[in-house]
């Protein structure tokens, strides 16, 4: 919760309020009698001086509370509802043996094309806050390793333990295509999109990699292919021509990642491409707390009235 004035403007009032403080303590005091005339001599002590004053404190006060009440004291707070519309994205991560080679780097220390992909993976998932994203991991086999989800937290640190060969040794590519074709064809969001960054050939599963794109081409799933690994001579051979093709048929690019900078620039092309853009409508709830500054005031007032009528009678 938060505190505010509706109109802060009208507290320039205050300003008044002290020159008029200012102006009632330097001019000669009216004359008051005391409704008991046997203590005038104990009253006329410095100390009891004061009391003619009280109701110019009362006054002072009643005013400065009333100034305040008409400023509009709040305390609010703030809901937001967030509208976009929806990006569905799978990602389909290569875990097999062929990602265990060291040609990449990160802070200046080899790792392996794995390492370098969960890295680059969790920042491209923290930055896509809006959209649902999916994971599907595969080797040999393929497997959905998280549904499409906003868990975000959930998401990287799925991302963190995946490992080598967890899905076998072998590259399934047309398998992983297909399934992330299955979690995607049914849902109804502005746009799907399949991230496939792979080192190997296809060498696994029933499917090839062309006949799951097409396939997925039908379901209306733009296909982005990256091809992960070092210039020059491989110890993994990588089927560039292949996942070209599948990008086109997806409707989507294919990117060639040398190094860790390419691997994250991808990424970024990616991000920028596929913008999701965010409405968001604020919701102001407000406390109005005009009243814990009228009472008082009011109470002031009737102490003033009181003191002045009763015990402290002015002549005029």
């Amino acid at each position: 919760m938060m505190f505010r004035f509706a109109y802060p403007a009208v507290l320039v009032l205050l300003v008044l309020v002290a020159g008029w403080l200012f102006l009632a303590l330097w001019r000669k005091p009216a004359s008051v009698t005391y409704s008991m005339t046997s203590r005038i001599a104990e009253l006329a002590s410095g100390a009891r001086r004061l009391w003619y004053r009280v109701p110019l404190i009362l006054r002072t006060g009643c005013l400065t509370l009333l100034v305040l009440t008409a400023a509009r004291p709040q305390l609010y707070n703030v809901s937001r509802e967030i509208r976009a519309p929806g990006v569905d994205i799978i990602l389909c991560l290569d875990t097999s043996g062929s990602m265990q080679a060291l040609d990449f780097q990160l802070d200046g220390r080899p790792v392996s094309r794995l390492t370098a992909v969960k890295k680059v993976v969790g920042e491209f998932i923290e930055k896509r806050e809006m959209d649902r994203i999916g994971l599907v991991v595969f080797g040999e086999e393929a497997f959905t390793l998280s549904p499409l989800t906003m868990d975000k937290a959930m998401l990287l640190g799925l991302v963190n333990k995946m490992q080598l060969g967890m899905a076998g040794d072998q590259t399934a590519i047309g398998s992983a295509i297909a399934i992330a074709g299955k979690r995607l064809k049914d849902l109804k969001a502005k746009s799907k999109i399949l991230v496939l960054p792979t080192d190997g050939r296809h060498n696994a599963g029933n499917l090839t990699p062309v006949e799951a794109a097409e396939a997925v081409q039908a379901l209306g799933i733009k296909i982005y292919t990256i091809g992960v690994g070092g210039i020059g001579p491989a110890t993994f051979g990588l089927d560039e021509e292949m996942l070209e093709k599948v990008a086109r048929l997806g409707g989507g690019r294919y990117f060639r990642a040398a190094d860790s900078e390419r691997l994250s620039e991808i990424y970024d092309i990616i991000d920028r491409e596929e913008k999701t853009e965010a409405k968001v409508k604020e919701f102001f709830h407000f406390r109005e707390l005009y009243n814990y500054f009228l009472v008082p005031a009011l109470i002031l007032l009737g102490l003033e009235i009181f003191l002045k009528t009763v015990f402290l009678r002015v002549i005029p």
